[in-house]
């Protein structure tokens, strides 16, 4: 099955949640570790950034403690575009549950994938081409500049900035969200593009 490539990221609850939607979408997927989000600073102001540059699409779960995470969220602030999907609330326990949860529901992690897909859809997702080019590595992080030459963290923190992503991001992280985000091409051409207008400047 071709993955759904995204423009916006999608928020979700936890990382068994992430799980099952990177197997569905190629794009960015953020976690808010639950009711950690209420008092997580860095995440809040990530996604405030994030939300502002591409936008974020809430996928929580069905049931209470789903909906106040999701108006947590949909109160981030100003200029922060946000799309609300929501899935139905199903009957069920995970299989890695012991035990259904407190309201008996599946979470987005339990749901079928058409279910997740066509919640997307209906939220609206901006959907980008499949992709055609080939991943990033660790290399060409090193030869586009964005690690392990002369003025590449400069670089790189210009560059996470411009696409609304925190500085700080380790080698390792950086070459995922980028995966998540471009091909290769895609991102030689973003950097060339970054460049040109800093130059015109």
């Amino acid at each position: 099955m071709n993955k759904l490539r995204l423009e916006e990221a999608v928020v979700v609850e936890g990382k068994y949640d992430a799980v099952k939607l990177a197997q569905l979408v190629d794009g960015l997927i953020l976690t808010t570790n639950g009711f950690a989000i209420f008092q997580d600073a860095g995440t809040c102001q990530l996604l405030r950034e994030i939300g502002r540059k591409r936008g974020i699409i809430i996928l929580t779960d069905s049931d209470a403690a789903g909906f106040r995470i999701r108006r947590r969220l949909n109160q981030l602030g100003p200029g922060v575009r946000v799309k609300n999907a929501y899935i139905p609330a199903l009957g069920g326990k995970e299989r890695r549950k012991e035990k259904p949860s407190k309201e008996g529901l599946l979470g987005v992690e339990g749901v079928p994938d058409e279910v997740i897909l066509r919640a997307l859809r209906t939220a609206g997702a901006i959907e980008k081409a499949p992709r055609t080019g080939r991943a990033i590595t660790y290399t060409d992080l090193f030869e586009l500049g964005l690690s392990g030459t002369a003025g590449s963290a400069e670089r790189r923190r210009a560059w996470l900035s411009a696409i609304g992503l925190p500085p700080r991001l380790s080698k390792k992280a950086l070459c995922e969200v980028l995966n998540s985000l471009y091909t290769y091409e895609e991102l030689r051409s973003a950097l060339s593009s970054v460049s040109m207008e800093s130059t015109a400047l």
